[in-house]
Parts: C-alpha cells; structure tokens; sequence
C-alpha cells in the first residue's frame, strides 16, 4: 500500500500543478471573453456607416502622448515579472520580491496612465459605436490589470514572509502566466484601436 501512494506521489509531482492547471484553465476562458469583445469590436467596425473612429472634436487619438508610454511600462512589467520568476527558481527570495514589487508599481503605473488618457480623450462610452467599443475594450483590460495588481500585491506580502522557495513557488508562475496573458492582450488592443481602425 505504501509503494502505491508513492507511485501516486510521483505522478503528481510529475503533472502540472493544480493551482497552475487552474490558472491556464482560466486564461483560457478569458482568451475566449476578450476573443468575443475583439468580435464585436470588428463587427461594429463592420457594420458601421461613415469615417470610423473617435467623434469629432476628438477626430484622431493621440498616440504618443500617454497610450504610447503606458503601452511601453506594461510591456517592461512582463519583463520584471518574468525576472521574478527566474529569480525563484534559483531560491532568491528577496530578487523575486524586488522584481515583483517592481511589476506591482509598472501595473499601477499603467492603470495611472489608463485613466489620465481617458480624461484627455475629449469622447466617452456613449458617443458613437467607436466610443463604446473602445472603452469597453479597455475597461475590461483595465479591471484584468487591476486584478493583476491584486495578485501582485500578494505575491509580494507572502513573499516578504518567506513563503516561497526554488521548491515551492506554484503561486508566482500562476501570476506570472496572468500578468504575461494581460501584456498580450494590452499589445493586441493597442495594434487594433490606435493603428488599425
């Protein structure tokens, strides 16, 4: 009976993790939710009549002034993140946390920038197709990234008491693979809403 709950131990240790499975699973339907608003967004564009885009006076969406920047920081806080996660597997603890808070402080940085872009605009959800589309796209990116920002200010407080190791660390590759999935999602919104329309 012994060797067998061995054999049982091996073969869990030898799969994914649960709580990692769990959060790929998740990913997978929030690609499918995001896959749905993108549909919809090319649909409106589709079906739309006249010049699409923002509702004059805001006739053209600066790109440079903060969607270029806050696209930038996002992309970086895939970089710290992903230094946080090799960073724990080589058992450093205090590297992991510094790059995760690190992460942590792009994301807000983001989230900053995101709502700052949305008081300059100069159009809101309600004016036109484009408008609505548009902050329905990034409004539930933003929420995705605030979520993240959740997870993140987890990781770092867990992470200040010493609970991860090389061995033991599950929970930061689940965030890792989020945070990464909402970078993603961010470059494909940014390509589609500021150079594509």
């Amino acid at each position: 009976m012994h060797a067998a709950e061995g054999v049982e131990l091996t073969r869990r240790e030898a799969g994914v993790p649960t709580p990692l499975l769990g959060m790929l699973l998740f990913i997978t339907s929030e690609v499918m939710f995001f896959g749905g608003l993108f549909a919809a967004y090319f649909n409106a564009r589709a079906v739309h009549v006249g010049t699409w885009g923002p509702p004059a006076p805001a006739a053209e969406l600066e790109i440079l002034p903060i969607a270029l920047p806050i696209t930038i920081v996002l992309i970086s806080s895939s970089f710290t993140m992903q230094l946080a996660v090799w960073a724990i597997r080589r058992g450093d603890q205090r590297a992991m946390r510094n790059w995760t808070a690190l992460t942590l402080l792009l994301g807000i940085a983001f989230l900053a920038g995101q709502l700052y872009d949305y008081s300059t605009l100069g159009f809101g959800i309600g004016d036109g197709s484009f408008g609505t589309v548009f902050y329905t796209l990034t409004g539930f990116h933003g929420a995705h990234v605030f979520g993240g920002t959740v997870g993140l200010t987890i990781l770092v407080a867990r992470a200040s008491q010493g609970q991860f190791s090389a061995r033991n660390h599950v929970a930061v590759e689940a965030i890792s693979f989020y945070w990464h999935f909402v970078d993603v999602v961010w470059i494909a919104l940014f390509s589609t809403l500021y150079f594509l329309r």
